[in-house]
């Protein structure tokens, strides 16, 4: 039988299958090219639908149990799931219901279930529209749910969760003069100088890709560069730098920059973004805990959860499930060790995390200070355009939270701070 033409649904259908399935990060998937085969429009859509699909699941779910006996197997439920969040958010019916029934007929297994398929999406084109705003919010799952009351408190994390279900706003950080850019497509200036826009779009056809004098980076991932202020000349180590937004602030500051990841795969989008805006840095493929040099200024963007990433990153709670917390929280220790190590006396390492966990940030911290005589926190370094002085914490950094800047579309969850030895 001839293989179906890929279109966006079923590539959205199989991202939910191995998100849901096998545990997979949509960000890996997209890595190994498994949308490649789709024009770049096509394969934005695919993503779109998959997230909206994911950050409105338990509304999907509690929408089709009305009308399903028992839950169909997992590759005929994400069929539905996608089709009645699409219908829920004014896609076209005919399309949607007459794809959904297609792709759940050319299923080699699960083809019989075609007309179940059909019969459940005739009824959502009603009550996924009407019924979808009514339906309560969708929360976090309770293994992540429960440190976050812990951490932050009931009413938080529940302006949380209603930023995550929002969706994440396109960030760019631009070499220079952001008004002009913002003027120009049509953004707006956030406090902090990031360029937002509010509406979806293709990233790649807008003015200024191209020519490389702007690259996509959420505004609470711009400030630990912010607060890092590399001088010009300055030697700065980069370390985990890739996708690389921080190595191009860096660079476009006039810093000499190494760029350091372990993943030779990751350094060449390092390498790529380089090359697209024209900066300049050493590209090192190497293990931050074995790298050996000494540096004016360091940038330690550690591996952890990216748990202050889900509004962007919507598959994170349903992929994880925080087995490897302990794991992350100890190699972030050791990367604090070992890059004060790097610095030359009067040196300032950033140590920053994309993660909502105070174990993985304000905790890291004060363990940190305990470890190692002498080393203090720059709370000046925090007296930055845009930034609200209620956000410093208690040990000196900077906590950033997706229910920060409501009315402006929010903002990732981010930890911040400058240690000087």
């Amino acid at each position: 039988m001839k293989k179906p033409h890929l279109t966006p649904r079923i590539a959205a259908v199989y991202l939910l299958d191995e998100v849901l399935g096998e545990g997979r990060l949509m960000s890996e998937l997209l890595a190994a090219g498994t949308l490649q085969a789709l024009p770049p429009a096509d394969r934005a859509r695919a993503q779109r639908l998959a997230g909206d699909t994911l950050r409105g699941l338990e509304r999907a779910d509690r929408l089709l149990s009305r009308h399903l006996r028992k839950p169909p197997p997992l590759p005929v439920r994400n069929v539905l799931r996608t089709a009645t969040v699409e219908l829920a958010l004014g896609g076209d019916a005919h399309g949607v219901v007459n794809e959904a029934v297609e792709m759940t007929g050319r299923h080699p297994r699960h083809n019989r279930l075609k007309a179940l398929v059909n019969a459940v999406l005739r009824k959502m084109v009603d009550e996924a529209p009407r019924k979808w705003s009514d339906l309560r919010q969708p929360g976090l799952p309770g293994w992540l749910r429960e440190p976050l009351v812990e951490a932050w408190g009931k009413a938080p994390v529940a302006a949380m969760e209603r930023a995550h279900f929002a969706g994440a706003p396109l960030d760019l950080t631009v070499k220079a003069d952001p008004a002009a850019w913002a003027e120009r497509l049509g953004g707006t200036v956030l406090p902090t100088g990031t360029v937002r826009l509010q509406e979806a779009t293709q990233i790649s056809t807008l003015p200024g890709f191209e020519t490389g004098d702007w690259w996509v980076q959420d505004a609470a991932a711009a400030l630990p560069v912010k607060v890092l202020a590399p001088e010009p000349d300055e030697q700065v180590l980069d370390l985990c730098a890739a996708p690389g937004g921080k190595t191009l602030q860096l660079a476009a500051m006039g810093a000499h920059v190494t760029a350091l990841d372990i993943s030779e795969r990751r350094m060449a989008r390092v390498t790529e973004n380089l090359a697209r805006t024209g900066l300049t840095a050493e590209c090192v493929v190497g293990d931050a805990l074995t790298h050996a040099d000494q540096y004016d200024a360091i940038l330690c963007d550690a591996p952890c959860s990216a748990t202050g990433t889900i509004r962007r990153h919507p598959d994170l709670p349903h992929a994880k499930d925080g087995s490897d917390f302990g794991a992350l929280i100890a190699l972030q220790a050791a990367m604090i060790d070992h890059a004060l190590t790097l610095l030359r006396p009067g040196g300032r390492l950033v140590f920053c995390t994309c993660s909502l966990l105070p174990d993985e940030g304000e905790c890291q911290v004060e363990a940190a200070l305990d470890r190692h005589p002498g080393l203090a926190v720059d709370r000046a370094s925090l007296d930055l355009p845009g930034v609200d002085p209620a956000w410093i914490t208690d040990e000196g950094g900077l906590r950033l939270r997706p229910d920060f800047w409501p009315e402006l579309g929010g903002m990732d969850g981010f930890y911040i701070a400058c240690l000087r030895v």
